[in-house]
């Protein structure tokens, strides 16, 4: 079968890096991943960050004023900033703070007690070179381009990497500040795109302007841009961005289905203003699509936005990562748009709390590529999308991984089997009104919020009327699949099915007859069944291998 080649890229791409994941988990993991008592002790609630980008020496210079609320009596908590980047001051009320580092951990002493239930902040004062991205946006650091005209062109991609590779914060997935403002120079001439909405922007002299008339050493005078971003709505780090370029901005607007009006922004380097144009027309009815299925753009305030970058994408909120060159795949589509802001819903708005339960962003946001598909070419078209999708699944792993460790799955099955789980559940509720309202509801619920793997189980069991735990259980957390086993003898005007399935623990439904109009479900266990089906002339009877995902084996 014929597999479109931006998905085997993207596959190879997946499996190339996945080898980051290690046999034993460091003490770095740990630190990284444990949400310890000197972390949980306190609520990340909002974010200050201000930076100036040195583009001569690589380099950043700014601070990070954490602001937190403590959910119990301490003295000592952990933030987190790469170790190769400097720390020059941490305060509290202008007043330094003793602090120590083992790795990319900081641990901050307070003299007075932060107090359960009472709101603090702390300044973090830093500079650096912060790690430049290999392989972006899987290897996370920081990219310094230059474009076709010879201006920089720089950007920062960290999602398993981790935000703590270019600022301080509590790096731990379930933890998002409410709200971020993101104050960055650069040098003039360019445009430095961030999250939310662009709230001012102010020409600086000279570069002894930027931040508190602070002049860094050896480097020359230069006039320095400063641009301010708000972001309203709770974030994840890693979708905290910067993209700098001299960029062409352009604008439209997506008109939804209660009347509201949502601004759309587009950022793209300025030969490729006219293309993209063009290109980006493909957004509305993808917004269309996602809110007939999911409910109405999550970051409503905020906006939506398309950022071209020199990588191939990311779903930055509110600023989603663009860089797949303006082409569309065999079916019409620009892929990495459709999954990208697919990921605004799930990753964004509803967002695991670990890292080994990262499938609930990938696998929702993959399964949402053929649900565009079906929206936009119907039924059938969904059908061969998903049956490409199915090429990459590798099933050596499961799903879910070891939590608290930062874990980093192998492979691509939380894209791609995590599709087909969802895809096959479809067809175990069997009731298409019942399955799109338990996903819209899904969304709804659990709107900009940390959610668990039970939740979600917990919330398509009561919805659906259902138990579709073991199923879950059987795709998430083991790499056992059913294995149909079936015969076919026919007699005149009919077929005789004999099947059972080969393990005595499986009892899924599952579908056969002679094709997706005229499917009948069987309920399979350990013992032979038999199921007579009146013959179609020019048709054969078969397995529905294409709407569920299990092993067949004809005897």
């Amino acid at each position: 079968m014929k597999i479109h080649s931006q998905t085997i890229i993207f596959i190879a791409f997946q499996m190339l890096v996945s080898f980051v994941i290690k046999a034993q988990f460091t003490h770095q993991d740990s630190l990284r991943g444990t949400l310890s008592p000197i972390r949980a002790c306190y609520d990340a609630t909002f974010y200050d960050l201000k930076l100036k980008i040195i583009p001569t020496s690589q380099s950043i210079e700014g601070s990070n004023t954490i602001y937190y609320k403590s959910t119990t009596d301490f003295k000592k908590m952990q933030v987190d900033l790469y170790a190769n980047m400097q720390i020059i001051n941490i305060s509290q009320h202008d007043k330094p703070l003793k602090f120590s580092r083992d790795g990319n951990a900081i641990f901050i002493i307070f003299s007075d007690i932060q107090k359960k239930g009472e709101a603090y902040s702390i300044k973090i004062d830093y500079r650096g070179k912060p790690q430049i991205a290999k392989n972006p946006p899987w290897d996370g650091g920081f990219t310094w381009k230059k474009d076709l005209n010879g201006k920089d062109w720089i950007v920062v991609s960290c999602e398993g990497t981790g935000a703590s590779l270019w600022f301080p914060n509590k790096d731990h997935l379930s933890d998002e500040p409410d709200s971020v403002r993101i104050t960055c120079a650069v040098p003039k001439g360019l445009t430095c795109v961030s999250n939310g909405n662009l709230r001012s922007t102010k020409y600086l002299k000279s570069e002894s302007q930027v931040f508190d008339n602070k002049q860094l050493d050896g480097i020359l005078p230069l006039s320095y841009t400063e641009f301010q971003w708000f972001v309203s709505y709770p974030i994840n780090n890693y979708n905290i961005t910067l993209n700098i370029a001299d960029y062409a901005n352009f604008k439209d607007t997506y008109t939804a289905q209660d009347g509201e009006k949502l601004d759309l922004d587009y950022y793209v380097l300025k030969p490729n203003l006219e293309k993209a144009k063009i290109h980006f027309k493909q957004v509305k009815p993808m917004l269309a699509c996602y809110e007939k299925y999911f409910g109405k753009y999550p970051f409503w305030k905020d906006g939506y936005a398309l950022v071209e970058t020199p990588y191939w994408g990311m779903e930055h909120q509110s600023a989603v990562a663009y860089g797949n060159n303006y082409k569309n795949n065999e079916y019409g589509f620009d892929f990495i748009i459709i999954h990208e802001s697919g990921h605004e819903y799930f990753g964004n708005s509803l967002s695991c709390n670990d890292h080994a339960e990262m499938w609930i962003h990938e696998s929702f946001t993959t399964y949402m590529e053929a649900l565009y598909v079906e929206c936009t070419q119907g039924y059938e078209k969904s059908i061969q999308y998903l049956e490409k999708q199915k090429i990459g699944i590798r099933n050596r792993e499961p799903l879910i991984g070891p939590m608290g460790v930062n874990y980093s799955q192998p492979d691509s099955d939380i894209y791609y089997k995590g599709t087909w789980m969802l895809h096959t559940l479809r067809n175990v509720v069997n009731d298409d009104k019942i399955w799109f309202e338990t996903l819209k509801g899904l969304t709804t619920k659990f709107k900009i919020t940390n959610v668990s793997t039970q939740q979600i189980i917990d919330y398509f069991n009561e919805k659906t009327g259902k138990n579709l735990t073991p199923y879950f259980d059987m795709y998430l957390k083991t790499k056992h699949l059913p294995t149909l086993q079936y015969q076919l003898i026919p007699n005149n005007d009919t077929v005789e099915l004999r099947y059972r399935y080969k393990d005595a623990n499986d009892s899924m439904p599952i579908k056969a007859g002679f094709g997706l109009q005229m499917y009948e479900v069987i309920m399979p266990n350990n013992e032979w069944k038999i199921k007579i089906f009146q013959k179609v002339e020019g048709r054969e009877l078969k397995i529905a291998t294409e709407l569920f995902y299990v092993k067949v084996e004809k005897i």
